[in-house]
């Protein structure tokens, strides 16, 4: 039987591999952006990062279980569809591989006990669906390089 991708990802020899991919996607997708949505994007990221330094480690690797297993469906089919490049699959999907994944940290928002956190995830939450497309190819290209 194929190990999920779960189990790949989450290996303990992996997972510090994959936390570090995510961080380093982060900061490309956040340091990319422009407008007053990117503005505010930016500003929100900052600002966790001043008040909680290591927040961002830290929520990527609560979150990556979560995640991960969002992504299980679309891993599973697009190896069995025997497809080339997980990113370009992720990305025709955009809309729906985007709520899938947001699903998790809204869940995670919503239950929050910090007040500074939840308003700057207030902040950039109407554009999110948006940026997390636009990192559907890089995050596919990592989690076939984790785990394909």
């Amino acid at each position: 039987m194929t190990a999920t991708l779960q189990q790949t990802l989450l290996a303990p020899d992996t997972q510090p591999q994959v936390v570090t991919g995510c961080q380093a996607l982060i900061e490309q997708q956040v340091s990319g952006m422009s407008g007053i949505s990117g503005a505010a994007v930016k500003v929100s990221y900052k600002t966790v990062r001043a008040i909680a330094p290591g927040q961002v480690q830290h929520m990527v690797e609560s979150l990556l279980p979560r995640m991960t297993e969002e992504l299980e469906p679309y891993w599973a089919d697009f190896t069995a569809s025997g497809g080339a490049e997980f990113g370009d699959y992720l990305a025709k999907r955009g809309d729906e591989v985007s709520e899938s994944l947001l699903s998790v940290t809204d869940a995670r928002a919503a239950v929050s006990q910090r007040p500074t956190i939840i308003k700057a995830y207030r902040t950039v939450r109407g554009s999110a669906a948006r940026h997390v497309v636009s990192a559907l190819p890089d995050l596919g290209a990592l989690v076939q390089e984790h785990a394909g």
